[in-house]
């Protein structure tokens, strides 16, 4: 689908702006702090369901008491967002839901700025960042990740109280041993899907020979949920003792190889950006495979940050996608 327009209303620092967009491209110009990301956000919460930067009550701006989005596409839907200090509802073509259904999402491909500091990030940003693509590949594992995340934070609610006893956390442990394998088996099946393409997308950005790979690094051994739910019942003193949940798909990382040493470390400044640029390509490239759907392409002020022949590259690989970017500069000559 095409994005029409999009309309904000006491949305961050927006008391009311619109864009119509280009079926193509759209570019947003304007300086730092002047709002450009946030109209990238309001369009994700209407594709996606949720922010992918704040909660609700962060997003409305200062003083008022309701945000509203409005996003129109080509086609003549209409999806509505309207948080009024408590609750959240969407009003899709006349239904309204506390959710974004399944079937009226679509897929983005969000591009910013600290993803080019993806390989030195912290594990759990890396850990945030595959989720977020893996739950556009699948709906199962984006269920997954939900009853995990919910019984994790249940079961680590438990281990920080009073008078809890191991029986009391059974369930729990049962419930985190079958979701945390369901994650488990997922990220080695999308990694290896993505390593597949990986080496020869970068070699065609770079224009050289090197090697690149991502090692999925867990502590989980195998997706036999029992051996999973044996190790979280032998540690339960011990996570008494921390107050959290030390063993599981929570704790995982994603580390970059380049040429069989840690990109963090080895791999130039510019080499690590063409590692993530043929990433995002690979994303694309993955969303249309699996959801026959060609994803919107959202760049918040990345141009600022990539070479000219980088950017070339960017511009020619999603030339077939509506892109909007947000940026600081005319970029329509670069």
């Amino acid at each position: 689908m095409i994005i029409k327009s999009i309309k904000l209303f006491n949305f961050r620092n927006h008391t009311e702006y619109s864009l119509d967009c280009q079926d193509e491209t759209s570019l947003i110009l304007g300086e730092n702090g002047s709002g450009k990301t946030s109209v990238l956000e309001a369009i994700y919460i209407l594709t996606r369901g949720k922010s992918f930067r704040a909660t609700d009550p962060e997003i409305i701006k200062r003083g008022t008491e309701y945000y509203r989005i409005e996003l129109e596409y080509t086609n003549g839907e209409i999806y509505t967002a309207t948080y009024d200090g408590v609750t959240k509802t969407f009003l899709i073509m006349d239904k309204k839901s506390r959710r974004l259904p399944k079937k009226n999402k679509y897929p983005v491909v969000l591009f910013q700025p600290s993803d080019l500091n993806l390989i030195s990030h912290s594990p759990s940003r890396r850990r945030d960042y595959f989720d977020r693509i893996f739950s556009q590949f699948d709906e199962k594992y984006n269920e997954s990740l939900l009853k995990y995340e919910k019984s994790l934070k249940q079961r680590n609610e438990l281990l920080k109280s009073d008078n809890i006893t191991k029986e009391a956390i059974f369930s729990w442990n049962i419930l985190l041993a079958k979701y945390g394998t369901d994650l488990f088996t997922y990220r080695q099946k999308f990694i290896q899907e993505i390593n597949s393409r990986l080496t020869d997308i970068y070699r065609s950005i770079a224009e050289n020979d090197d090697e690149i790979e991502i090692i999925y690094k867990s502590d989980v051994a195998s997706s036999n949920d029992n051996q999973y739910l044996n190790i979280l019942e032998s540690n339960y003193q011990k996570d008494l003792y921390l107050g959290h949940t030390s063993f599981g798909v929570h704790r995982d990382d994603y580390i970059f190889k380049f040429n069989g040493k840690p990109a963090d470390g080895s791999a130039s400044r510019g080499e690590s950006r063409s590692i993530i640029l043929a990433l995002k390509f690979i994303e694309a490239d993955l969303v249309y495979q699996k959801l026959s759907k060609k994803p919107i392409i959202l760049l918040d002020d990345v141009f600022s940050e990539l070479d000219e022949s980088r950017r070339k590259c960017l511009v020619k690989n999603f030339k077939d996608n509506q892109v909007i970017i947000t940026s600081v500069e005319d970029i329509k000559d670069k």
